[in-house]
């Protein structure tokens, strides 16, 4: 069998038909089916966000009633934080890179793997079943009595969202296992590429805060039903308490959602610096003590819903702490491009513009954990500006960058990089467009959720929507080139971008169905670049992978942690 980078029997082509892909318990191809169900649920969510904004173009009605205004808000917002933010990195590039990384040959449950993909997509069919006859408002957060009392569309939405929380859950699960049990030998926790560190600090806020909200989803479909009073006034229930369990998941959620853009970065910024990444073992348990202080913080969405002061202070005081490990990673970002030789490739781009958006995120959450100025910007288009800088600028733009990057190992075909710069620059303009004027918007008072507006909001609502249009062609071409990849895309390399961790240093192009040979072994690290100067000797690209008669890999990959001198 040849081992070269094209022509191989792979993870592909080793098997065909349909029914090798339905029953497959091979992780590269249930990422690979993980990355067409959230690309849909983009492509879906998408769409709304254009009418959404399309609507709000000028005051008064343009495209639709106020009613499908709220049905429009609320299915974009549920589509894309659950079906797509939230599974997007974890699902499909944790799946294909992270056992690689690893030196395994597959997670530790593969069964468990392909019914957390069938879990998702069934939760994915009743929360669109919620569309038959039934009314879907409310936002994402489906704050009780309102969400329970205008029908039951949202109790389809609901019982989606918790038929998902059982594929996080087992999702993470087996990360967590595959992490502890199957590392190749020689690869300690001082020397795990930093995109694991991430995933598994993830896996263990999935495990943790996914069974509040799956109990909080429970207890609306007993209220509703049972006519028990626990969240409604009117049956004796607390519409405060609702809040409490939401934002107890739902803030964890978000680090769900920004977590593995972190390592997503990190392993873009080591690659493309060409560098050791700065302060490796403080970025690694940054995750994790993101992950501690994640749990700790739900309050600060609740400053204006009457809590004591005593708790606002608190967790406004512990909002300002997770300003802290988040700061270690953006500063050793920095310091390691400055350190090293940048390459601009089209993913580091990516990686930039994180930087800059996910920053302007950052701060201004910290602007809102202020008591005196979240009273005046809650419920304000400056929430709206913050949140899509955290979860657009920070997991889409990461996920973006992580796409292109893992592109031509997932399936062996190099896109147009010139394209791939034009699309990002388009995204970078057409995002900032998009969501910088809200900001403000909402710093002069312009309510969220809201179908009209007074005419002197009318010019930045004009921005906000040609923003919008300049963000969909950046994404609509990066879905161009890279499906025409398939048809014209030159055949990638081994190790096209000159990477040192194991999926790229280790394996075919695209991988071998289980994914090495033998066992590798490793002795150094992830980003030791100036131990690994022959992977650029012929210009950045490793051309011949190094295989023993055998098909032994007698190439160590070089993973550990070594300083740089």
């Amino acid at each position: 069998m040849s081992h070269s980078a094209n022509g191989s029997i792979h993870y592909l082509n080793h098997a065909k038909g349909l029914k090798s892909w339905l029953f497959t318990l091979d992780h590269k191809r249930i990422g690979v089916m993980y990355l067409v169900a959230v690309s849909l649920a983009f492509l879906a969510g998408g769409i709304l966000a254009i009418l959404v904004r399309l609507e709000l173009l000028a005051p008064g009605e343009t495209i639709m009633t106020a009613d499908q205004y709220n049905q429009s808000f609320t299915l974009h917002a549920v589509l894309m934080v659950f079906a797509f933010i939230i599974p997007a990195v974890p699902a499909v590039m944790g799946n294909f890179a992270l056992p690689i990384q690893l030196g395994a040959k597959d997670v530790a449950f593969p069964r468990l793997n392909l019914a957390s993909f069938y879990i998702y997509l069934i939760g994915g069919v009743i929360v669109l079943s919620a569309l038959i006859n039934n009314r879907i408002d409310g936002g994402w957060t489906f704050y009780a009595p309102y969400s329970t009392s205008i029908g039951n569309g949202v109790l389809y939405v609901t019982a989606g969202v918790f038929v998902m929380g059982f594929s996080s859950i087992l999702t993470g699960l087996n990360f967590i296992v595959t992490v502890h049990k199957m590392r190749a030998p020689g690869l300690t926790w001082n020397r795990l590429p930093l995109f694991i560190w991430s995933i598994y600090a993830t896996s263990i806020v999935q495990v943790l805060a996914t069974p509040v909200i799956g109990i909080t989803m429970l207890l609306l479909f007993m209220e509703k039903f049972l006519h028990i009073g626990i969240f409604d006034p009117a049956l004796g229930g607390d519409p405060v308490l609702f809040q409490h369990f939401f934002w107890f998941y739902s803030h964890p959620a978000v680090y769900i959602m920004i977590l593995p853009a972190f390592g997503v970065v990190s392993d873009l910024m080591g690659t493309f610096s060409r560098h050791q990444v700065s302060g490796y073992k403080f970025v690694a348990l940054s995750s994790v003590a993101i992950a501690f202080l994640g749990f700790l913080v739900w309050g600060h969405h609740m400053f204006v819903s009457g809590q004591s002061a005593v708790s606002s202070i608190v967790f406004s005081l512990i909002t300002y702490l997770i300003g802290i490990p988040t700061g270690v990673k953006v500063i050793n970002w920095v310091q390691t491009m400055y350190r090293g030789s940048v390459q601009l490739k089209s993913p580091m781009l990516y990686a930039i513009m994180f930087l800059f958006t996910f920053s302007i995120g950052g701060f201004t959450g910290v602007m809102l954990g202020v008591l005196a100025i979240d009273v005046h910007l809650h419920d304000t288009y400056f929430v709206v500006a913050h949140f899509h800088y955290v979860m657009m600028g920070g997991n889409v733009i990461a996920a973006l960058g992580g796409l292109h990057y893992w592109w031509p190992k997932m399936f062996g075909k190099m896109y147009n990089e010139f394209l791939a710069k034009i699309a990002a620059l388009l995204v970078f303009i057409g995002f900032n467009l998009t969501f910088f004027p809200q900001f403000i918007m909402g710093a002069q008072g312009m309510p969220r959720r809201y179908y009209d507006y007074l005419p002197e909001y009318t010019f930045y609502h004009e921005l906000s929507t040609y923003g919008s249009w300049v963000l969909g062609a950046g994404l609509f071409l990066i879905a161009g080139y890279l499906i025409a990849s398939f048809f014209t895309g030159k055949k990638a390399g081994l190790n096209p971008w000159g990477a040192l961790t194991l999926e790229w240093t280790h394996t075919t192009t695209p991988p071998d169905h289980h994914n090495f040979h033998d066992t590798p072994i490793v002795t150094r690290g992830a980003y030791d670049f100036h131990l690994a100067k022959h992977l650029f000797e012929k210009g950045g690209e490793v051309t011949e992978l190094d295989l023993g008669g055998d098909g032994a890999s007698t190439h160590h990959a070089p993973v550990s942690n070594e300083p740089v001198a």
